[in-house]
């Protein structure tokens, strides 16, 4: 084999695209959404508030996890704040966060003029550190937002324990961990409410949508009615009185929904294909000099949303942007040290660019730096990983030629490794 890199000019060691979220390849679509959507196409009603698949899929949802009630929504990022709504937060009221995220986990912190608050993170996993978490807790904290990040679960024991003892909501984003299980335990199943994701990447897709899920009925009545204008549909009346508070309107379209309703049935085989390529994978690499598979903490199945190769630059001979450079050129799809920073680093913190030129909420409530160094274990972490992107229909030979990259890569820079 040529062992020339590719980002040197040699051949790539995956020398075709792999099956991606973007394209009919790499995703499940067929002729069961297809049905559904004429389904509903030829029923005349596409809204919710008429249709029959929104509902449909807010029923077997929550009857897949067990739980009492699933609220549709437009987005993942909606999902959030119809939970972050439920708990009808006061001004200057915390929320904490973890600093490794999409945005769309804190920004409905902000829209409810409440304050996000950062605590660091587990380097070995990027999930909240509980220790850290509770050192974070102030008299105006209300709740916790657990983010089970690239398919792996949040300790979450250890944070049912802290909210718990310290009378806070627990609320779980599962946006990229559908069907990963903690001591045999569904994520989104433990928290007070869980937020899943629909959008085009996630194990399952309508393109765009969120289900928010809990059995607490309080939490479900008010979610339903925050992502319909604070509107009780069974009131049928149109006075002004029904709109109950300020709210948004998150509907999920019946079509959307209708394709929901089919991925639904077919998640479970899509977490078990994830994980069966994932732990090739980790056979494959295993013994290569500085580079790591995802850790896995006792009592954790991830679903692989993310597959996290961690590199250690002393012993690889390469920092993880180097190296992820040069899997990029050998074919890998990747995000090289994932989102290069932890969120609070945003213009969104530091400006603060939230509320005009008022910096509210901070101005009047925070109390954090927005900085580097707050949360010194999550960047000392995105600076050594590389998220290769994982998918579905990956075959045994597309996870082979990821490996054959991987040891390429780690071959060239090796002699770097022994004169360090």
């Amino acid at each position: 084999m040529n062992e020339q890199l590719a980002i040197q000019g040699g051949p790539k060691a995956v020398p075709q695209k792999l099956p991606n979220f973007l394209s009919a390849a790499g995703r499940t679509f067929g002729a069961e959404e297809e049905a559904l959507v004429i389904q509903a196409l030829r029923s005349g009603c596409l809204s919710r508030n008429g249709g029959t698949m929104v509902k449909a899929l807010e029923r077997d949802f929550a009857a897949a996890l067990g739980l009492k009630h699933a609220v549709a929504c437009s987005s993942g990022t909606a999902c959030v704040h119809l939970a972050v709504a439920a708990l009808d937060l006061e001004p200057g009221d915390e929320v904490i966060v973890p600093p490794i995220t999409d945005m769309g986990s804190i920004l409905p912190v902000l829209w409810q003029n409440a304050v996000p608050v950062f605590a660091d993170v587990n380097p070995a996993t990027f999930l909240l550190d509980p220790v850290e978490v509770e050192k974070q807790i102030t008299p105006r904290t209300k709740a916790v937002i657990a983010v089970h990040l690239a398919g792996m679960p949040c300790p979450m024991d250890e944070l049912k324990q802290i909210c718990k003892k310290h009378g806070l909501v627990l609320i779980e984003d599962c946006s990229q961990a559908y069907w990963a299980e903690y001591k045999g335990k569904l994520v989104g199943t433990m928290g007070d409410m869980g937020c899943f994701s629909l959008q085009q990447s996630k194990h399952m897709s309508c393109g765009e949508g969120g289900l928010m899920v809990t059995s607490n009925d309080a939490f479900a009545e008010r979610a339903l009615l925050f992502s319909d204008k604070a509107w009780p549909r069974t009131s049928h009346s149109l006075g002004s009185w029904r709109f109950l508070f300020l709210s948004q309107n998150y509907r999920m379209s019946d079509l959307a929904g209708a394709v929901a309703c089919a991925q639904l049935k077919k998640v479970q085989a899509t977490v078990e294909r994830r994980r069966a390529r994932a732990n090739e994978l980790t056979q494959a690499i295993a013994g290569i000099e500085g580079v790591s598979a995802p850790h896995i903490p006792e009592g954790c199945n991830p679903s692989y949303w993310l597959y996290m190769l961690g590199v250690n630059e002393k012993l690889a001979g390469a920092n993880a942007k180097d190296f992820g450079e040069a899997l990029l050129a050998e074919g890998v799809p990747a995000w090289v040290r994932y989102i290069i920073d932890p969120l609070y680093l945003s213009p969104v913190f530091r400006g603060p660019n939230t509320y005009g030129k008022s910096g509210y909420p901070f101005s009047a409530y925070g109390h954090q730096k927005f900085e580097p160094g707050l949360c010194p274990k999550a960047e000392q972490a995105l600076s050594q990983v590389i998220a290769i992107h994982w998918n579905e229909n990956y075959t045994s030979e597309h996870v082979q030629q990821i490996a054959t990259a991987i040891h390429k890569v780690a071959r060239h820079f090796a002699p770097v490794a022994a004169h360090c």
